[in-house]
């Protein structure tokens, strides 16, 4: 949600004064980094091989949410795979093609012939051990009210009226590239300021009248499982069921809460888990503001339909949905992947069987970062909760595009 406010000469000058120098030179080693080619053609030779664990069901209506995308964008737009860029009139073509041998329902031979002969596959080149660590997200249902009372006291805030967005690149090409900043403006000092943590948003009494909550909940644990999964459901007490939508984020670090319980050697890291996490989080409720404000984020929703949506503004669909670095990979593109996924709900993890299949490039996240992370979309329900929960697995990603035709 971008927020734009009137403001006087004086403050863009102020902006630009706190804003240039070291933090302009840090974050432009960083677009420079990104220069890294972080998919790579594969050769024949080296080709998976292609089979899908749900059998392509559900596929051909993702692909149908990539091309809604595709198609409202212009169509001269480019996607880079690597050291090759193609078009998003290309992309189109291919999701269609894709889509159209599919509803011949090919025998995995057929599949495999069809790909090799006309789609030009590429391979993520993964993190330090040249692979790829997956994990799952879900959409949630917590009970929570329109009213705070003594069993909802938690507010789930939108976007509040004093955060705005800052994008560099309108005052300079030299910006270009950079993360739009999410800022406020210190009333005393009139100087441009980050905008405040989770521990500030948390402590601030009156916050309320800057963010009218949307909705109560009827517990903080399930606020901040809300903030990870970006999306739920609220279940009213009159059975009325609300849609939360991912509204904004208050642009400050992201820190994963289970990674600071293992470095305090609260948590084994092999019994790390969301689920965990809660049982923890319920266990010490005294510890609660010391762990969760280890994260600085803080993540807005607001009301609507549908969904939930992914960062090209789709509907994600159950495992045929991925989260990747958009700055990386592109979006809206068809993947494949090799990861292991539970045949039940409460199989151990080491148990889980290896799986593979289809998915769509639709979403993004705070703690997604590098050509070696995925986050995929597990749905709703026990099965999608019990998954997204516990999945922590290797595997590899694949990029497929048709071939151009010389």
């Amino acid at each position: 949600m971008n927020r734009l406010v009137q403001t006087p000469v004086l403050f863009y000058l102020l902006l630009m004064l706190l804003l240039a120098g070291p933090l302009g030179c840090r974050n432009q080693k960083k677009v420079e980094s990104l220069r890294v080619n972080p998919l790579v053609k594969v050769p024949e030779s080296d080709l998976p091989e292609f089979t899908d664990a749900f059998f392509l069901q559900d596929l051909g209506r993702s692909i149908d949410q990539s091309l809604v995308y595709f198609k409202r964008v212009p169509a001269t737009r480019t996607y880079a795979y690597g050291r090759d860029v193609y078009t998003a009139a290309h992309m189109i073509l291919s999701l269609e093609t894709f889509k159209n041998f599919l509803e011949t329902k090919p025998s995995t031979k057929n599949l495999n012939r069809f790909i090799r002969e006309r789609y030009t596959v590429y391979k993520s080149v993964g993190g330090s051990k040249k692979d790829v660590l997956f994990t799952g997200y879900f959409e949630p249902t917590y009970p929570g009210s329109r009213t705070p009372g003594p069993e909802f006291p938690w507010p789930v805030y939108p976007m509040p009226d004093d955060l705005f967005q800052v994008d560099l690149s309108e005052f300079s090409d030299a910006y270009k590239g950079h993360k739009r900043l999410m800022a406020r403006v210190d009333p005393k000092s009139r100087r441009v300021r980050p905008y405040y943590t989770r521990k500030q948003i948390n402590r601030q009494s009156d916050f309320q009248q800057k963010a009218p909550p949307v909705v109560w909940l009827a517990n903080r644990i399930d606020r901040f499982f809300l903030e990870i999964q970006g999306s739920g459901r609220v279940a009213l007490p009159h059975g009325e069921i609300v849609r939360l939508h991912y509204a904004g984020v208050n642009g400050r670090k992201y820190s994963a809460v289970g990674r600071y319980l293992i470095d305090q050697n609260e948590v084994p890291k092999e019994k790390m888990s969301m689920q965990t996490i809660r049982k923890w989080l319920t266990a010490h409720p005294e510890r609660m503001d010391e762990v969760l404000f280890t994260n600085e984020s803080f993540v807005f929703f607001k009301e609507g339909e549908g969904g939930p949506f992914g960062c090209i503004n789709v509907a994600v669909t159950p495992v045929r949905s991925i989260a990747t670095d958009t700055k990386l990979f592109p979006k809206g593109g068809l993947a494949f992947i090799q990861t292991a996924l539970p045949v039940a709900v409460g199989q151990p993890k080491e148990a889980w069987p290896r799986a593979s299949l289809f998915v769509l490039n639709q979403d993004t996240g705070g703690a997604i970062n590098g050509p070696g992370r995925v986050d995929l979309f597990c749905g709703a329900g026990d099965w999608a909760d019990y998954t997204a929960g516990h999945m922590v697995a290797r595997g590899q990603l694949y990029f497929l595009v048709l071939t151009r035709q010389n």
